[in-house]
């Protein structure tokens, strides 16, 4: 039986702002990436997100970025691997206290925006960042994009990696996602969505922006928590990914 995890970026809301409807996404996913205060998310947002993912039984994640809340975390900032370090050892230890208190682990580590795909080319990024999972979760996944720098560095920091594909995300040609200031980088129709999970499933590869194929190997896939309709869109397809004997299990029930 082929079997899959299926997260989604959550606790994005801060102050008083809400961002996704994160409460009908926990009845579709696995695994959830949740906002560290940085980029999205606050103090108030990340004990609701832990408890409302205990409630659902979905795995909870750090999804740690760039100190960047008004760019929501997408644009790239210049900062030593020293700073990286330091940046994420802050957001994962705010967000494993707040697991602790409700008596959970955190299952896995995921980088957002700018510096998850700045870590997927650069060696010294993904070190730093897989060092700061080293030394805080130890026992935790890192999540990072299908061959890539991260991964690498995760696995020669002697932990457990989960290479991730994007439901929702057109690729460039050699793997990497596409920059969302271009034209249908983001997909946001339901078929187009659904052939492109089947593809990274059952073929293990996806189409790039040229049309020309991409080989993969992807333990887990990828919803954008504030992209448009993400509920039915993840409630769908993993309808029809189970309707083809596709096991749907978080990351660490999957291993």
């Amino acid at each position: 039986m082929m079997r899959i995890d299926i997260n989604a970026d959550v606790g994005e809301s801060f102050g008083a702002y809400t961002i996704g409807d994160d409460q009908n996404l926990f009845q579709h996913i696995t695994s959830a990436n949740i906002a560290c205060g940085f980029h999205a998310g606050d103090f108030n947002v990340m004990n609701d997100t832990v408890r409302k993912a205990k409630e659902n039984g979905v795995a909870i994640g750090a999804h740690p970025g760039y100190p960047d809340l008004q760019g929501f975390g997408r644009r790239n900032l210049q900062m030593t691997p020293r700073e990286i370090y330091n940046c994420l050892v802050y957001q994962i230890g705010a967000l494993k206290m707040f697991a602790q208190v409700q008596g959970l682990a955190i299952q896995h580590v995921k980088p957002h925006g700018a510096l998850y795909n700045t870590a997927a080319e650069n060696p010294a990024v993904a070190k730093a960042i897989a060092e700061a999972v080293y030394d805080t979760v130890p026992d935790a996944y890192l999540f990072g994009l299908c061959n890539s720098e991260l991964v690498k560095a995760g696995k020669e920091a002697g932990l457990k990696t989960a290479s991730e594909a994007f439901a929702d995300r057109q690729y460039t040609d050699d793997g990497r996602l596409c920059s969302r200031l271009l034209p249908n980088a983001v997909l946001k129709n339901h078929d187009e969505i659904l052939q492109q999970v089947k593809e990274i499933i059952f073929h293990k590869r996806v189409k790039g922006i040229s049309g020309g194929w991409i080989p993969l190997q992807a333990d887990t896939i990828c919803f954008h928590g504030d992209g448009a309709n993400v509920v039915e869109h993840t409630a769908l397809i993993r309808k029809a990914l189970e309707q083809e004997n596709v096991l749907v299990q978080s990351i660490g029930a999957l291993a």
